[in-house]
């Protein structure tokens, strides 16, 4: 029989983890974001950049999700990692660059926060971003293509934090 999200067993956990969009703007891969923030047990996500709302089509694709994740919009993500950054959070990006650790084998700190910094669509994580960083992941990829939706390389990214932090 197909198991449903009422008759799961899985452990209802929350993880020190937020995620911060650095000018994701897409309202598909914004409700994408809250399902995989939900699923995965994040504490919140904050949504960066200008002109940035939880509207109609955000929450088509959230499944309501958006009412039970906390969330927050900021017009700088830089001013919100500076802000975790004083805070002790771990600044994780995800990008790839030519100093980027594969995400496979680094290990996230168990007892110190974590902010997972993912990038625009389009250019991903802002330079200044990067240099603040205390480490930059990538996923490796084996085909042609040097990149991946944001939501996919976010829920592999998630996946590895939490199958680490549990």
């Amino acid at each position: 029989m197909q198991l449903t999200h009422y008759n799961t067993n899985f452990k209802k956990q929350t993880f020190p983890i937020v995620l911060v969009c650095d000018g994701v703007t897409n309202a598909p891969n914004i409700g994408s974001l809250f399902r995989i923030a939900d699923a995965f047990g994040l504490e919140k996500i904050w949504l960066c950049g200008e002109h940035i709302t939880v509207g109609r089509k955000v929450t088509k694709t959230s499944r309501a999700t958006e009412k039970v994740v906390n969330y927050e919009i900021a017009t700088s993500a830089s001013e919100v990692v500076a802000h975790l950054k004083n805070k002790d959070y771990q600044i994780i990006a995800l990008e790839i660059t030519n100093t980027s650790q594969p995400i496979h084998t680094f290990q996230f700190k168990i007892n110190q926060p974590i902010a997972l910094v993912i990038g625009d669509e389009n250019f991903g994580v802002s330079e200044a971003i990067l240099k603040t960083s205390h480490a930059i992941i990538h996923i490796d990829m084996f085909g042609y293509n040097s990149s991946m939706n944001v939501v996919q390389a976010t829920n592999i990214a998630l996946y590895e934090m939490t199958k680490q932090l549990s």
